[in-house]
């Protein structure tokens, strides 16, 4: 299973806004630690460890050139 880059997600506008929401009225402490738990929610559901691991190179990669 490879990595998918491209844009993927139904209504990705709503979901976008769903997002923003969810974070809504949450101090900066809190946000992080809703992503960080969305985050592990999600690398379960995937559970493919060599996909997981190309999402971090690729998260890491994207981070490094916004420098």
């Amino acid at each position: 299973m490879s990595l998918t880059l491209t844009p993927n997600i139904a209504s990705a506008d709503d979901f976008y806004a769903e997002l923003l929401a969810t974070h809504e009225g949450r101090s900066k402490a809190e946000s992080d630690a809703l992503n960080a738990r969305l985050i592990l929610i999600l690398a379960n559901h995937i559970g493919d460890r060599a996909v997981l691991s190309e999402a971090l190179a690729a998260a890491s990669k994207a981070a490094h050139q916004e420098k």
